[in-house]
């Protein structure tokens, strides 16, 4: 018979209550507050409902009818310099927050609102109209509220999407020193996603202070909690990470209250992060103004019930039965925020033939679509950029590439404090797989993190860290396969928030990563990523193919406001080339090709690895070809100048690349230039790329899948011959 020993969790896990003492205790200022920012967010949500049934709201209408407490009671609880983040339903604890920064010195509910209140309350409402006038200029809508002077980092209507991003904005938080925290708020539903999970284990072994809000309205739009998880007390979860737990009613203002005291005290004590579960309940359907009874999967009973707890009546009967507010002064409370809805409301809608319309003049410009897509890159007025052919600095002709790529980023962290680099195993086996983090976690061990096997949370962070602008992360992926990993991450949020949040609001982040191609790493660790990247909208990508041109690239990806990818391929680790003694303090330009090879019939474009290697084939060949290195590879930054004006001399072209036919980067780029320049080809656009699967584990069918030399050289006999000079070898 074998023997069961009971194991004890690390960390606690309690259920918090609030007692009749601690009411009797309630400050009531804290009270009055209290209700009314309840009140305000229950007028304004009910504005919302109101106008989406009148199809006044173009998209969803998530409201949060029934869960104010767990926002209010929580932003009470925390500094003005505290922030928090939020999924898609989150008009409440936006509106907290903001409520608690205009208002820092409390809400008196027998008192008329003033101006600081109507404005909120009316740019809020703005913004999930689509109007020029909201917080993100009508781009994020009710899904994407931001207003980073309040501490609201953004909002996210990918479930679970803002909790790795929380994160990074706590650990801002602790390298500053500052003892501010971060709440993420998200639902029942999030609470099983991976980068939740991820970013809870990250979060507890780096102890950073982050607050995992789970407001438990028992339904993921019609999916109960006990149909997604054996395991429906979602607390529970902290119990596997180490992070300690609570549990309390989110019903109960007071309650909630308290829990966040304590949450506080933990986080900002430097014990790390804490997860709070508030039961509360979502009084109408996911989306829209109809009860969840109304689509068959709630009973009408138990909608009657927990209304039976709303959060603004018990917080209403406490402060009667205290005698500090009445019944008369409760009901004009409630009047006065309705009358103010009312009025905002008012100010972006006009009534026509009848029927509501939004005011004209309030919507965006037209010409606004594609604004704050990525920075102006004025923050390189005045660097200095240098060319190798130009430079005026000490050279060696022998280099290998791998030091330099550790070189410059150990230059700039010495240079720049904020520069945080992570990634897995960078901090081992003497810099990383390939040796380009050498050195770096013993000179900067708080600045060289190794992570947990989590793209997606480690991302994430980096994207809350950027976002924040205290820090400039590094992130290396080991593999660029791993990108669809955290796709959510790279794409859905670093790629699209300086967009979707108006426009203004940097991204300072950079994504290091090797093409492997060639190593035998098959199907899962051999893409290039450029095509992909080219094709999300926000991302600038460099690809280096020199020494020299990585120092200035790099430097250049580092002092960008925007995302930017920096490509590298295992082919050019070991190799040599020029590069600087000690100069590492140059740029490159962002947009700006390099032409290595001059010649008269046909322009060749490339990057990375295939420019030596195609320059090497025409050299061989005797070809008259003009081999252009691109450098950087996305839209915004393509040098179409240098570019143009080689075609409109050799009235021919040929793109190079050397991985798959179906996630290719020459694909967009081949239909732009038969738009830009297609009165100047004598021949359609040509181009190299390798086939359609993926590399396979086989030398041989690897070989076979990717181009190389041998497919250089077929092409370039096609284009010669479809001149009418064909090449005799």
């Amino acid at each position: 018979m074998p023997e069961f020993i009971d194991l004890t969790p690390l960390t606690p896990w309690r259920e918090i209550r609030a007692s009749r003492e601690d009411w009797t205790a309630l400050d009531p200022s804290l009270g009055g507050t209290m209700l009314a920012q309840m009140h305000l967010i229950r007028a304004f949500e009910e504005k919302v409902l109101e106008l989406a049934s009148q199809g006044l709201v173009h998209g969803p209408a998530h409201s949060a009818v029934g869960q104010e407490a767990g926002a209010v009671a929580s932003a009470l609880a925390m500094r003005t310099s505290d922030q928090i983040n939020g999924s898609h339903r989150a008009h409440h604890q936006f509106l907290a927050k903001a409520l608690s920064y205009v208002k820092a010195d409390g809400i008196d509910p027998q008192t008329a609102f003033g101006d600081d209140v109507r404005g909120l309350s009316k740019k809020t409402l703005a913004e999930i109209l689509g109007l020029a006038q909201g917080f993100c200029r009508g781009r994020g809508g009710s899904m994407h509220l931001r207003w980073s002077e309040a501490g609201n980092l953004g909002t996210n209507a990918i479930v679970g999407g803002g909790v790795p991003m929380a994160a990074g904005a706590a650990f801002t938080h602790k390298k500053a020193g500052t003892g501010d925290v971060v709440y993420s708020y998200f639902g029942d539903g999030a609470t099983n996603i991976g980068s939740v999970l991820e970013t809870m284990n990250l979060a507890a072994a780096w102890k950073l202070p982050v607050a995992f809000f789970i407001e438990n309205n028992r339904y993921a739009v019609a999916t109960s909690v006990e149909e997604s998880t054996a395991e429906p007390r979602l607390s529970s979860r902290g119990l596997a990470f180490g992070i300690p737990s609570l549990k309390v009613d989110g019903m109960d203002p007071l309650a909630v209250y308290l829990a966040c005291v304590e949450a506080n005290r933990i986080m900002r004590s430097g014990q790390g992060p804490v997860i709070i579960e508030a039961d509360v309940y979502r009084y109408f359907h996911q989306n829209g103004a109809l009860p969840g009874s109304a689509f068959g999967y709630r009973s009408k009973e138990e909608e009657a019930a927990w209304w039976g707890r709303d959060p603004l009546d018990r917080m209403a009967r406490e402060l009667m039965e205290r005698q500090i507010l009445g019944e008369d002064a409760i009901k004009r409370l409630r009047a006065n925020c309705q009358a103010l809805m009312n009025d905002i409301a008012g100010e972006l809608i006009e009534q026509v033939d009848g029927r509501g319309r939004i005011i004209q003049a309030l919507w965006p410009e037209e010409d606004f679509k594609d604004f704050g897509l990525r920075g102006d890159l004025s923050e390189f007025d005045g660097v200095r950029y240098e060319e190798a052919e130009s430079f005026s600095g000490k050279l060696v002709e022998d280099a290998k590439f791998i030091d330099l790529v550790a070189d410059v980023m150990g230059r700039r962290m010495d240079k720049d404090d904020r520069i945080v680099v992570m990634g897995e195993d960078i901090h081992r086996l003497r810099g990383g797989t390939n040796g380009a983090t050498r050195g770096l976690s013993q000179k900067y061990p708080d600045r060289c993190l190794g992570t947990p096997i989590s793209e997606n949370a480690f991302t994430g962070l980096a994207a809350g860290m950027a976002a924040d602008g205290r820090v400039r992360p590094v992130i290396e992926f080991m593999y660029p396969d791993f990108m669809w990993v955290a796709a959510d991450q790279v794409f859905n949020q670093i790629g699209k928030a300086r967009h979707m949040f108006g426009g203004d609001g940097g991204m300072p982040l950079v994504l290091r990563t090797k093409v492997a191609i060639g190593t035998g790493y098959g199907s899962q660790h051999s893409m290039d990523p450029a095509g992909i990247f080219a094709t999300a909208p926000g991302w600038r990508i460099v690809a280096p193919s020199t020494p020299f041109d990585y120092v200035g690239l790099m430097n250049s990806a580092l002092r960008c406001n925007d995302p930017v990818l920096v490509l590298e391929h295992v082919d050019l680790y070991n190799s040599k080339g020029t590069a600087p003694v000690d100069d590492l303090d140059y740029f490159i330009p962002l947009g700006k090709a390099k032409v290595v090879r001059q010649g008269m019939r046909v322009t060749v474009l490339t990057y990375l690895s295939m420019v030596e290697k195609t320059r090497q084939v025409a050299e061989e060949m005797g070809v008259d070809a003009e081999i252009i290195d691109l450098r950087s590879l996305d839209r915004a930054s393509f040098d179409w100048k240098t570019v143009e004006a080689s075609i409109r001399k050799t009235n021919n072209v040929l793109i190079v690349e050397q991985g798959a036919a179906g996630t290719s980067y020459g694909g967009w780029l081949a239909d732009e230039l038969q738009r830009r320049v297609f009165d100047w080809l004598d021949q359609p656009v040509a181009r190299v790329h390798g086939g359609e699967a993926s590399p396979s584990i086989s030398k041989v069918l690897e070989a076979a899948a990717c181009a190389g030399p041998r497919e250089v050289t077929a092409a370039l006999h096609s284009v010669m011959a479809a001149q009418g000079r064909p090449l005799t070898a």
